[in-house]
């Protein structure tokens, strides 16, 4: 059964959400159980100040703990002090008020915190992915997990480059998961293509996703909730899948925006909590859609300046690619990293690579503090954000160009 409302009232928002929480939550037996909450990074708006703060009213003073496990996925570690901003609280009041509380970052590449849970067949892969990949994969997930009685997800929905919709089981994975089944699914997801993939429900990725969540044997209730305009705008609990598939419902309405006509150019502002351009990849993907033949879209971020806090030695060897680049070369790039091969083509978009020729479809270009001979030699554009006056690109916006604020929140498409 799940729980849940699909519009939020603005000025009722803590106590609709707290309402829906208090109802959930009543129908489970939490007394005396240690619980893990599995949140976001700060990569993402998932207003978490207000749903943990409610769950420890709640659920404090019943369960034996409330720990935290951060879904950093591949993202580097948060600090202590950072998570204890994230969650809106201050160390003192994690020591005082929250006693139960113990936090986690997961680590994807530390074989110390991860479990094989199973294993999908060839055959089932390519049953899967209808084709697109045919070898058996593992399915490590963090083992922390199994020292719980139960697993709440706090889990935003957004429409997302790689599984279409994020959310959902996508915390256990890539969110806790080990590196294989990750490397797995976003290859997956960039073969089909970002414009194809983004903003929608039912993809070959989400499936292999929600089967490779069958191997986690521990009860788990997901908050499935769309964030607009910094608010909870709609909110159902119960299983992942169950209230996943109702908040996408809502993100499609919320977070997809439909424009006339193609642009020549988008500057897209990202927001401070992208850190480097492993995420603010976003501004590009939610944009490309829109962008016509021959067109450019720019990163607009001066705070950023590395492409990648964990990846960026391997995009630097790698650089920003079309599908077809490494598709059309996969004896040169079979052993590569397929996270890293995924994250390329996605910020690069689609092109064509024909007899040794690479033609990208459009232009993308990094106004970030990432050097121009770092940019360049990636196979990205520059320019200083220093040159870029944000007021000038305002008026003189038109229908060939646009001005994204807080760029990478919505997916732009065009009408038809």
């Amino acid at each position: 059964m799940v729980v849940g409302k699909s519009i939020i009232p603005r000025e009722r928002e803590s106590e609709e959400v707290f309402g829906l929480a208090e109802l959930a939550l009543s129908q489970l037996s939490f007394d005396g159980k240690r619980v893990l909450v599995i949140v976001p990074d700060t990569t993402r708006h998932a207003r978490l100040p207000l749903f943990y703060k409610l769950l420890y009213t709640i659920l404090g003073p019943r369960v034996r703990s409330l720990d935290v496990l951060v879904a950093t996925g591949t993202h580097r570690p948060m600090e202590m002090e950072r998570i204890h901003a994230h969650l809106g609280m201050s160390g003192d009041e994690h020591r005082s008020a929250y006693t139960k509380t113990k936090f986690y970052n997961h680590a994807h590449d530390d074989p110390k915190q991860l479990r094989v849970i199973g294993t999908i067949s060839a055959s089932e892969m390519s049953t899967l992915s209808q084709g697109l990949f045919n070898e058996p994969v593992d399915i490590t997930v963090n083992k922390r997990i199994f020292q719980y009685d139960h697993l709440i997800l706090l889990s935003p929905v957004v429409p997302h480059e790689t599984v279409g919709f994020s959310g959902g089981n996508k915390y256990f994975f890539p969110g806790i998961g080990g590196s294989e089944i990750i490397q797995t699914f976003h290859w997956i997801g960039a073969l089909i293509t970002n414009p194809v993939v983004n903003g929608v429900k039912d993809t070959l990725v989400r499936r292999v996703i929600d089967r490779s969540a069958q191997f986690v044997h521990v009860p788990t209730l997901c908050f499935a909730y769309v964030v607009d305009e910094h608010a909870v705008a709609s909110l159902f609990i119960g299983s992942p899948e169950e209230s996943w598939s109702l908040a996408a419902d809502c993100s499609m309405k919320a977070h997809i925006k439909y424009v006339d006509h193609p642009y020549k150019r988008v500057l897209g502002i990202a927001p401070s909590i992208y850190e480097d351009i492993w995420v603010a990849g976003k501004v590009m993907y939610k944009h490309e859609p829109i962008i016509a033949d021959g067109g450019e879209v720019i990163i607009y971020a001066p705070h950023i300046t590395e492409l990648s806090y964990t990846h960026g030695n391997a995009i630097k060897k790698i650089g920003y690619h079309v599908r077809d680049y490494f598709v059309k070369q996969w004896d040169r790039f079979s052993k590569m990293p397929k996270l890293i091969l995924a994250h390329s083509t996605n910020v690069r978009g689609i092109g064509s690579f024909e007899n040794g020729v690479e033609v990208p479809r459009i232009k993308v270009t990094l106004a970030t503090a990432i050097p121009k001979e770092v940019c360049n030699g990636v196979n990205l554009d520059y320019v200083d954000p220093r040159d870029v006056d944000i007021a000038q690109w305002k008026d003189r916006q038109n229908g060939d160009e646009l001005v994204v604020e807080n760029a990478g929140q919505l997916l732009y498409r065009l009408k038809e």
